[in-house]
């Protein structure tokens, strides 16, 4: 078995909307920056390509990169296997469009060296939804269920195949995704973003005021933060370090859609609940005598209604813009949540996973070079 570690990078995303290509667009930036860090490790071979996008194919040109067109009729398992079929792979590292924007040149290597030195094992940023994943031999692809999606894959990889699970350190750059587009508002703030993505943010020209309100929150002892969705024992303990300010977690819901619970429309929520009996205007007046700022993942309050937005809804919603939004329920919600009496910051997953490790990175960093100006450092 070779040494080197081969890197899958998928790129495409929906761009049946303005504001699914504007984030289609955000994702083939961070795949460019991925693609030359993962250039610059020596562990890693050449990077194998799928996408439909032509322009993205195009900015690879000239680079020691193999590109396949994606021809339709997307199976990610199938697509999957079948590039490691095709180029013989034997140490594969995959990553989904969005996925690593804050991963280092570094954090690459240490998972190489990590595949190299385990031959029957798995590498994942996060084992029951992952967004990039390491794994060798490459073949085990062959005794898995193929998953329509990477969410499952490292459990699959692990149930079925019988592949160890090597645990991975949780960073900004291991757990910060960009599913959403309050994920690119949380990347305007950090100082880790590459080139490609830096350019793509500078020039969408993205409001970022409100996140940054929040943040200044995170490092401040005398505030405190709501933080509610699918938060993760990991994230929880993180926040209880890290953190200057008090918060309230509600965690409900965490392995919603990986359980099946999402698609049997059995989604249970408190705060679904609360929302019910009171009303959008009540529900946040109400959050705003528990804390300053309040982050909230709206899929798991959407799901407990029963309601589906389209990607656009939900995106819009997430940029506190209602008056884009056809789903008069979503649209109700969110033009309470902008005039809300406290910042409110609206997202998916990620937003109180790497998202919030994320921000909270970004806060102390500013925080610190806000001090070290003071100080004359």
């Amino acid at each position: 078995m070779t040494d080197l570690v081969t890197p899958l990078v998928f790129v495409g995303a929906s761009r049946a909307t303005a504001i699914e290509a504007m984030l289609a667009d955000a994702q083939e930036a961070i795949a460019r920056d991925l693609i030359d860090r993962l250039l610059a490790c020596s562990a890693f071979d050449a990077p194998i390509v799928a996408t439909a996008s032509l322009t993205f194919a195009e900015s690879l040109r000239g680079l020691p990169v193999r590109i396949v067109p994606d021809e339709g009729g997307f199976h990610f398992g199938r697509s999957l296997a079948d590039l490691i079929h095709r180029f013989g792979v034997e140490r594969a590292f995959y990553v989904g469009g969005g996925a690593a924007p804050l991963l280092t040149v570094e954090e690459l290597t240490t998972i190489a060296m990590m595949l190299r030195s385990h031959d029957h094992a798995l590498v994942a940023n996060n084992f029951f939804s992952s967004d990039f994943l390491g794994f060798a031999p490459a073949s085990a692809i062959d005794r898995i269920s193929l998953p329509p999606m990477d969410n499952d894959l490292a459990f699959r990889l692990q149930r079925e195949a019988g592949l160890q699970n090597v645990p991975l350190a949780r960073t900004p750059g291991t757990q910060m995704d960009v599913d959403t587009p309050t994920d690119l508002l949380i990347l305007c703030l950090h100082p880790g973003t590459g080139p490609w993505t830096r350019r793509f943010l500078n020039d969408r020209d993205l409001d970022t005021r409100r996140l940054e309100r929040v943040s200044e929150l995170l490092t401040d002892p005398s505030a405190q933060v709501v933080i509610a969705g699918r938060v993760g024992s990991h994230v929880w303990s993180h926040l209880d370090s890290d953190l200057a300010c008090r918060t309230r977690v509600f965690s409900e819901e965490r392995g919603m859609r990986a359980s099946g619970r999402e698609a049997r429309g059995e989604v249970r929520s408190l705060l679904g609940y609360h929302l019910e009996a009171v009303g959008p205007k009540r529900f946040f007046d109400e959050l705003a005598e528990l804390g300053d700022a309040a982050f909230i993942d709206t899929r798991v309050l959407f799901n407990h209604l029963r309601i589906t937005p389209s990607a656009s809804d939900r995106f819009y919603s997430d940029l506190l813009c209602p008056d884009e939004i056809g789903d008069p329920t979503v649209r109700e919600f969110t033009r309470a949540a902008a005039a809300a009496r406290i910042p409110v910051v609206l997202g998916g997953h990620s937003l109180v996973a790497g998202g919030l490790w994320a921000l909270i990175d970004a806060a102390w960093l500013k925080r610190d070079q806000q001090l070290g100006r003071v100080t004359g450092a």
